[in-house]
């Protein structure tokens, strides 16, 4: 059996995938993209040593951030660890939708990229070419340079209803939105109390660019406080902004791309959630 465990960050997705792999005796991929890389622990609330109760976890902390991890390396290295585990149940925990949906479905990438420069058309005409590849692109009309980027990436492709494992189970986590929003506000102020800033601040006095530290939520945002382009409070404010925003974005995702069964978690009683999903399980 495979459990996906699945839903906006900050839910409570790593506590529930430890509960059901010690019920199941199962081993642990890591689904978030970040999370893949050697060093952005705190603020990618990477799991802790202590926290993993002894179960194996795979695609976690083994990436160095210099690196450039993508999608289809996940894809590769996922589907090789559950081939090797054939008879194991496996628990497949993040919030990242595209690396859960490339590992599990009929997803092709095409590596190759077209060079085509689009030097006979004006900015509108490459946006409305690109509308057409695409009607939800987020790019904006004027990012030239992006746009004939898009263009030129070959179309990946996937039949999106096509499982290619028996048994897979898709489990969401979810709550309110101002408690989510709560929760997420509460988690950025611990990773500050845990050390984020100084995490951090290494990266940066190393002179570390690489697309893993622009890309991370709370670290882009320390880097411009370092820069002094920021003070540490818009920082943090940033922080809880755009993890907020990603958490919506998450949602959508689930919404639109996969069949997940959703679960409100009970935080007084975290017991009861965990019952319910092995109900579901199970029955």
């Amino acid at each position: 059996m495979i459990i996906c465990v699945c839903g906006p960050t900050g839910v409570g997705k790593t506590k529930m995938s430890i509960e059901l792999a010690k019920k199941y005796d199962a081993i642990i991929i890591n689904c978030d993209a970040m999370q893949v890389y050697k060093g952005l622990d705190i603020g990618t609330a990477k799991i802790k040593e202590e926290e993993k109760e002894g179960i194996k976890h795979y695609l976690i902390d083994f990436v160095d951030v210099n690196q450039n991890y993508t999608v289809y390396d996940y894809q590769k290295d996922g589907r090789k660890i559950i081939a090797a585990n054939p008879n194991r149940n496996i628990i497949i925990v993040g919030g990242s939708g595209l690396y859960m949906k490339a590992l599990l479905y009929d997803y092709e990438f095409a590596l190759e990229e077209d060079n085509e420069t689009y030097d006979d058309l004006t900015n509108e005409e490459l946006y409305e070419k690109a509308l057409k590849k695409d009607k939800n692109i987020d790019i904006h009309p004027n990012n030239r340079k992006r746009l004939i980027r898009f263009l030129n990436k070959k179309t990946t492709s996937f039949n999106k209803d096509k499982l290619l494992y028996d048994n897979v189970k898709f489990i969401g986590l979810t709550t309110d939105r101002d408690n989510l929003y709560n929760i997420i506000n509460n988690r950025v102020e611990q990773m500050f109390k845990e050390g984020l800033e100084q995490e951090v601040r290494a990266f940066y006095e190393q002179k570390v660019y690489s697309k893993a530290i622009m890309t991370a939520i709370g670290y882009k945002e320390l880097y411009a406080y370092f820069d002094g382009k920021i003070s540490l409070e818009e920082a943090k404010e940033q922080i809880k902004q755009k993890s907020r925003k990603y958490a919506k974005r998450q949602y959508t995702w689930y919404a639109h791309q996969m069949k997940v069964k959703w679960f409100l978690v009970d935080y007084q009683d975290f017991t009861k959630t965990i019952s319910e999903v092995v109900n579901y399980l199970e029955n």
